[in-house]
């Protein structure tokens, strides 16, 4: 393993129940980086996450990771009994209690700085995605991982997650691997973008995978393969800060229609 690789496969195999989900998987996670895994449902995404935090063991392969390495897990739905009266508060200090200055803290990093007595059950649901982030948060990961956190998100719900993600990239220094559901949607802070079916299909800068045939067999009908990416930095400004979400008219842009990188 590369001395600065966070995690890194090497030609790693999973199977599970006689299926085949990875086959022959190779990659290294850098700190700092942003990568962004697309595929289709049963393509191995979940898996993928598994095997790197080393809840499932591969077949043949290497899995190798940093020493004390730091993760932090974002799931894409958390099912909480409606009638259990949990604030959110008290959730980020399961099952290890947090001091209130460090609920602060993650909360604030989440962009949910107001929320700590509210009720778990009452958030909408980019406010709970954003209150599992700040739980994620806590113990200071150097590596975050994202299991299709803006599922059940409008674009610009997603738009504004991702901006976020951005935000916590440049503040804390932890890289980001994000899984996506949304194929054809790609953050523009993406510095690799993975399309994976079982295995790697081809992976790059979004605007590769983009133009990429094994990018464009998997989900080239209806769009002809055009991945959207969502911009942080548009060419021009909007009024006050970035936590609004964008305008309904330009929630994305493809990469034809930018002129700067992604």
């Amino acid at each position: 393993m590369s001395p600065t690789s966070l995690v890194t496969l090497d030609d790693v195999t999973v199977r599970l129940g006689g299926h085949t989900a990875l086959a022959h998987v190779s990659l290294a996670l850098k700190p700092g980086e942003i990568v962004t895994v697309v595929g289709p449902n049963g393509s191995g995404k979940s898996t993928l996450l598994r095997t790197l935090v080393g809840a499932i063991t591969p077949q043949s392969g290497k899995v190798r990771r940093a020493r004390d390495l730091r993760l932090g897990y974002v799931p894409q739905k958390l099912a909480l009994d409606p009638t259990l009266p949990m604030t959110v508060a008290r959730f980020l200090s399961l099952p290890k209690w947090r001091s209130a200055p460090e609920t602060a803290q993650a909360l604030e990093r989440a962009g949910i700085p107001d929320l700590a007595s509210r009720q778990m059950t009452e958030l909408s649901g980019g406010q709970f995605q954003r209150a599992l982030l700040a739980r994620a948060l806590l113990d200071r990961p150097q590596l975050l991982l994202l299991d299709e956190a803006t599922q059940g998100l409008d674009q610009p719900g997603s738009a504004t997650f991702y901006r976020l993600i951005e935000d916590i990239r440049r503040d804390t220094g932890a890289a980001i691997l994000m899984v996506s559901h949304e194929l054809h949607v790609v953050m523009s802070a993406s510095d690799r973008v993975i399309c994976l079916n079982g295995h790697i299909c081809c992976e790059g800068h979004p605007e590769h995978v983009a133009s990429a045939p094994e990018y464009r067999a998997l989900f080239g009908s209806g769009t002809q393969g055009a991945l959207a990416l969502y911009r942080h930095a548009h060419d021009h400004s909007h009024d006050g800060d970035c936590d609004h979400d964008y305008p309904h008219d330009h929630p994305h842009a493809h990469p034809h229609d930018r002129g700067d990188a992604a």
